[in-house]
């Protein structure tokens, strides 16, 4: 079972950028799932932030996120990149990724996993 790293948070201002990655410390990604990104603030449930197909050619994104976020997948490193841009203090969150499967148009938590340990976004007004 893969075992997933997730790296790159911090504290930074309104507007800045961060480039999260998560790595597979121990086994790799599977053909056919879709990589994810989700995230949970305090006192909130996980929700789906981005996702990529195992071939890069389709993603999707949060309404919140659209056109500020990218995400991208690197199958031979085993690593998955969110890019975030123009940050927000409501993109505070503990940022995760695993891997798992798109239900009809929605990509829900109970149907990704395992999770690695997060990687904590502190965006600052």
């Amino acid at each position: 079972q893969v075992q997933l790293v997730e790296s790159g948070g911090g504290l930074v201002q309104t507007g800045s950028s961060l480039r999260l990655s998560c790595a597979a410390s121990s086994g790799r990604f599977l053909n056919n799932y879709y990589m994810g990104w989700f995230r949970q603030a305090p006192g909130k449930e996980r929700e789906f932030v981005a996702a990529i197909n195992w071939g890069g050619d389709v993603t999707d994104y949060a309404d919140s996120v659209k056109g500020r976020f990218t995400i991208s997948r690197d199958n031979a490193k085993n690593t998955v990149y969110l890019q975030m841009n123009s940050l927000k203090p409501e993109d505070t969150a503990v940022y995760y990724c695993a891997q798992g499967f798109k239900i009809g148009l929605q990509y829900r938590a109970a149907h990704f996993g395992p999770w690695g340990q997060g990687t904590q976004v502190t965006v600052s007004s």
